[in-house]
């Protein structure tokens, strides 16, 4: 695929969601939803980074984008920092403590590192609901200030804040993008693929699995930091595993090991569970095997099963157009071999 064609493919739904609220009628909830969701997506894309993409599945994401959420909420209201230096800290904080939970937890594989975050997603869980000092416990944070505008750009309205988290969405899939196209992103897949064959590649193994852990947290950071400034109030569950399987769900949807894959997945789920709402409850006992349907049809997810079916197409169109090359080839060579004759 070439790159004029790889940019129409991101710019046709770029276009899309900026014409978006003219385009829902100026609803205001449904604004809501999907700016939720496109923060989501941001976090969503740390999580395939660490499990697409370097082959580790860490259950404590909800956890590092709780962690990005209160320190926004905790610096804001408490402290009086103003939002977007919060925001800035919001990435760095858990990137620093995901390094030494990163290191100790990475030196298990497999079943033993997700078992292992998983508890460490819910000791983040317990230490947010029991600490009343730092996180204000179970009565959580509420009054965190809405992101500040720039001079006539204002972020108060749910139009504008839809904006914002489009926005930031587009510059950290741009950024992943370079990320996963780059040497490093190279060297991530080679650990997914395999570590005995990277290892003897010269790929050091732990500084890799931790450089992409990190890099996951610290896009869960960011999104919680978002999250904190769009729905300015905090609670213990924005920690909850229940989180951490929404954007597994999500990246399974939308395709794991690819870019758009999180993104759409993100969009996906949303709407599944909105349309499913009614049902109260009783909507995973839809939900569940729809999911289960989607997995049996598509195993690469939306986006990785149109990615296949493009490179089967592409590989049938060259197997067409090589019995006619040969006999072009024999035609010329013969028609020189006959010049030469002559």
């Amino acid at each position: 695929m070439g790159p004029s064609r790889r940019s129409a493919i991101w710019i046709a739904p770029l276009a899309v969601g900026i014409a978006l609220p003219w385009l829902a009628g100026g609803n205001d909830y449904v604004l809501s939803v999907l700016a939720l969701a496109f923060i989501y997506a941001i976090a969503t894309l740390g999580l395939n980074l660490i499990t697409g993409y370097t082959g580790q599945l860490n259950l404590a994401h909800a956890g590092f984008m709780a962690i990005g959420a209160y320190t926004v909420g905790i610096l804001t209201v408490d402290h009086g920092v103003p939002f977007w230096w919060a925001f800035m800290l919001s990435g760095v904080v858990p990137a620093v403590l995901g390094m030494p939970i990163g290191w100790l937890s990475l030196r298990l594989r497999g079943y033993y590192f997700a078992i292992f975050t998983l508890c460490v997603g819910t000791i983040i869980n317990l230490v947010i609901e029991k600490w009343d000092g730092l996180t204000h416990g179970v009565s959580g944070i509420i009054g965190i200030p809405a992101p500040p505008g720039f001079g006539p750009v204002q972020f108060s309205t749910p139009r504008a804040q839809y904006y914002l988290a489009l926005g930031a969405l587009v510059v950290m899939t741009w950024m992943m993008q370079r990320i996963v196209r780059s040497l490093v992103g190279r060297s991530f897949m080679a650990v997914r693929n395999s570590e005995p064959l990277a290892e003897a590649l010269g790929i050091p193994l732990m500084r890799t699995k931790l450089l992409a852990f990190v890099l996951s947290v610290f896009y869960a950071g960011l999104a919680g930091g978002l999250y904190a400034g769009t729905i300015r109030f905090l609670g213990p569950d924005v920690a909850n595993i229940a989180h951490t399987f929404d954007m597994v769900t999500a990246m399974l949807i939308g395709g794991l090991g690819t870019v758009a894959g999180p993104i759409v997945g993100s969009l996906v789920l949303p709407w599944i569970t909105q349309y499913l709402q009614f049902m109260q409850d009783y909507r995973m006992l839809v939900f569940g095997p729809l999911l289960v349907v989607l997995l049996i049809f598509l195993p690469a997810g939306i986006v990785g099963s149109l990615r296949n079916w493009h490179a089967r197409r592409a590989s049938q169109a060259l197997a067409v157009a090589q019995p006619d090359a040969a006999p072009a080839h024999e035609h010329r060579a013969s028609a020189a071999q006959r010049h030469g004759h002559a």
